[in-house]
């Protein structure tokens, strides 16, 4: 059974989003799915009523949630693995059932360039056929690759991609590194895009991991280097100060900047820094306590948080952890129709599945 164990809350800035009561969780059961992962880096929910998993050396599996047993789809032979790079995002078409499209981002080897690309699956037959290249050429590395994929409402695709270990890239906008990136479904340019002919939607970002639509409203969940982890709420065309800001504007050169750059501020930051990996949004009566919350998956403090949004979905009223050094390193989660939350873990030995519902 998950034991509820302590709050945390966030540093440096004065808030009143911080509280620290835990409340009255109801009991919540937690059991291995799956075994014998290796390095998984995304986990969703396929339409299929299946799980939906990569793996960083190319791998893509479903998994069947009601014996846990994996099927892969897919073997990619031109990722290249390095570090934390390899096989990373993966989202499905929001009408799977009529457009059975699936949209993975994974680092492979350029002409001796080491870098990302965000491919087009089609799936029939319980196999993925017939790439289509998006968006090519943007920098990767052995980490800070970031690599979340998320689908608007509207229809769009945005991928985060992390400063691929060049902190400069992110305040760059001729770069695509460090940046959260918009196209087309097609991979053509969104007329709307805040600079003309660029896929640019958002700069100034370190190594962001986590990505999720709440509605029309897009959060994210980024790495800090020594200091300041955050969760950040996307905005269009802003910048989100890496490196000359970390966490909230709260020196004075971070004040001159944010003020000079229009630099958007995180509604929650971790310092010491706890490496925030994926996030799914809760809503669900099956676990009330968890209703209106992300759900983030932690790897250096490996616990699962559950971070309860105020009612607006602006900010954060307090931060409740799970699991702490149960399972390890945790790199994402999913989050089924019926309210049972899955998570993969990321220690690079027998990785797995678990899942969590309510007793």
């Amino acid at each position: 059974m998950g034991v509820l164990l302590f709050s945390t809350c966030s540093k440096d800035k004065p808030t009143d989003n911080n509280n620290n009561n835990t409340g009255d969780p109801s009991a919540l059961t937690d059991k291995i799915l799956t075994e014998n992962l290796t390095f998984p880096w995304e986990i969703l929910w396929g339409p299929d009523n299946q799980l939906w998993i990569t793996e960083r050396g190319g791998k893509i599996s479903r998994i069947d949630p009601s014996s846990g047993k994996a099927t892969t789809l897919l073997s990619i032979s031109e990722v290249v693995s390095r570090g934390e790079g390899g096989l990373l995002g993966m989202v499905l078409h929001p009408d799977f059932t009529a457009t059975p499209e699936v949209f993975i981002a994974y680092n492979y080897v350029k002409s001796g360039n080491y870098i990302k690309k965000v491919v087009k699956y089609t799936y029939r037959n319980n196999a993925l056929s017939n790439p289509v290249t998006l968006i090519d050429d943007i920098p990767a590395a052995g980490n800070h690759n970031g690599t979340r994929l998320a689908i608007s409402p509207d229809r769009k695709l945005y991928i985060t991609s992390g400063d691929a270990a060049e902190s400069s890239r992110a305040q760059d906008k001729n770069n695509p590194a460090g940046k959260i990136q918009r196209i087309n479904l097609d991979g053509s340019i969104p007329a709307d895009n805040p600079i003309a002919g660029s896929p640019v939607w958002s700069f100034g970002h370190r190594n962001p991991q986590g990505l999720v639509f709440v509605g029309d409203r897009l959060y994210s969940s980024e790495h800090g280097n020594t200091t300041d982890d955050e969760i950040n709420i996307i905005q269009k065309g802003r910048n989100f100060g890496w490196p000359n800001v970390e966490g909230f504007c709260n020196t004075s050169n971070e004040k001159s900047f944010c003020s000079a750059n229009d630099v958007v501020e995180p509604i929650q930051a971790w310092t010491p820094t706890i490496a925030p990996s994926g996030i799914d949004y809760y809503n669900n009566d099956a676990i009330p306590q968890w209703k209106n919350s992300l759900m983030l998956a932690v790897l250096k403090d490996s616990e699962l948080l559950q971070i309860q949004l105020n009612s607006a979905g602006t900010g954060v009223e307090k931060v409740n952890t799970f699991y702490k050094g149960k399972y390890g390193r945790m790199r994402d989660v999913a989050i089924s129709p019926d309210g049972k939350v899955y998570i993969i873990t990321s220690n690079g030995n027998n990785d797995k599945v678990i899942e969590v519902s309510a007793q």
